[in-house]
């Protein structure tokens, strides 16, 4: 296998997957990133091209108790912050983009996190 492979066919997955997903003024699009240590989430409305909300493993709120857990439950945590940050900002209901990545492990505990925190998708 040629370096860099898995990293295209996520894109190329992506992809896919963003011709059928887009986030509107009234249901934003929930997009996770999975790096390697960290896990981020936006919520972006894509009409107007704005990132509305922010969380990643990164943020001060999190950083300090994510450092000593696993990371799926940091993912959780990231999850339950992003969804508590859009509720703030009048957002209930999204549509989940996964990233081209499966629906497992730390990107499935951020979802059920935000589910459990009010997001609705």
């Amino acid at each position: 296998m040629v370096k860099g492979e898995p990293r295209i066919a996520r894109k190329r997955r992506h992809a896919r997957v963003r011709a059928k997903v887009a986030g509107t003024d009234s249901r934003p699009r929930l997009c996770v990133f999975r790096s390697l240590n960290h896990i981020y989430a936006q919520v972006i409305d894509d009409v107007k091209g704005h990132t509305l909300v922010t969380a990643s493993t990164l943020d001060p709120e999190i950083k300090v108790g994510a450092d000593s857990k696993a990371k799926s439950a940091s993912a959780e945590l990231v999850g339950s912050l992003v969804a508590r940050r859009a509720l703030s900002n009048g957002i209930n209901q999204v549509v989940f983009d996964r990233g081209g990545y499966k629906y497992h492990g730390r990107v499935k505990a951020l979802a059920e996190a935000a589910r459990q925190a009010g997001l609705k998708f």
